[in-house]
């Protein structure tokens, strides 16, 4: 098995946890390669240079059966990017705060990856969003959300719908999200909670100025077109949280990817469980 392992740099307080999965990896007798940023991390970092087959730069295609997200939600975004339309599975390992993309706690390591070197996984194809603008592709897992910059003014969001008018968001911005991404970003501007499974998006209006503009569920294969009018003639996109500045006047366009981005799930691990446990759904603070 030869696998790829990409990591946040800002988990010094992780050692003991990075050292017990090189070496669960090892005895597995797995191919170990390591992204070039995260092996300098461990060198310099942590003072830790686990002998690996050999080293991940963003120049090459990853030749791998199986990435190993290490860090939380926001590696597992990176991890994606970097693989892209390469079609390798990800396995995301939660060292951060929340997960639901990085699920696999430390405690869960152990057993998964034998779980894995035994073929006993399943895998969850989650869609993605493209962004063309110009001549320009971006794909995004979470969402894309269209901002305004650092001023008071809202923006203006002109939305069609394959190409019928649906409204004009007077708002600070736009989160268009997928499913993955409904727990994410959308959330916390009231979007809805939607099952992996389901074929939609979510349109999220950013703090609109009319108080009855809602989120709207929309099916995935819907194509997005939106413009953009703002006073200052700047605005932000951001996908999956890398932003840059864009001027207004260019129509940006909204679709479902034609790639997918592949997730290891454990057999027994549900996007059901997983909001019950991330969100705490039922539990009582009373109870000691």
């Amino acid at each position: 098995m030869k696998v790829g392992i990409f990591g946040s740099e800002y988990q010094e307080g992780k050692q003991s946890l990075i050292k017990h999965l090189f070496e669960k990896l090892y005895a597995l007798e797995a191919e170990v390669h390591v992204d070039t940023a995260f092996y300098t991390f461990l060198a310099d970092r942590l003072h830790y240079t686990p002998p690996v087959k050999g080293l991940l730069t963003e120049a090459e295609p990853l030749e791998l059966d199986l990435a190993l997200s290490v860090g939380g939600d926001g590696t597992f975004l990176r991890t994606a990017a970097r693989i892209n339309k390469q079609h390798i599975p990800i396995l995301g390992i939660n060292t951060g705060r929340l997960g639901f993309l990085a699920d696999i706690s430390s405690s869960e390591i152990e057993g998964t990856l034998e779980e894995i070197s035994k073929n006993y996984f399943r895998i969850e194809e989650r869609s993605l969003l493209h962004l063309r603008m110009g001549n320009d592709d971006h794909y995004a897992l979470n969402e894309i959300a269209i901002m305004k910059r650092d001023t008071s003014s809202m923006i203006t969001i002109h939305t069609r719908l394959d190409g019928e008018y649906l409204t004009s968001y007077q708002a600070d911005g736009l989160v268009v999200a997928t499913p993955t991404g409904s727990t994410a970003y959308s959330l916390s501007v009231n979007g809805p909670i939607i099952a992996p499974q389901s074929h939609s998006f979510v349109l999220s209006p950013i703090a609109p100025h009319s108080l009855n503009v809602r989120p709207l569920v929309i099916p995935d294969t819907i194509e997005i077109r939106l413009q953009v009018e703002s006073r200052n003639d700047t605005y932000l996109i951001a996908l999956d949280g890398r932003s840059s500045v864009c001027s207004v006047g260019e129509e940006i366009t909204v679709g479902k990817a034609q790639h997918t981005v592949k997730v290891v799930k454990r057999h027994n691990h549900t996007f059901y469980e997983t909001l019950r446990e991330k969100l705490m759904w039922g539990a009582d603070v009373r109870r000691k």
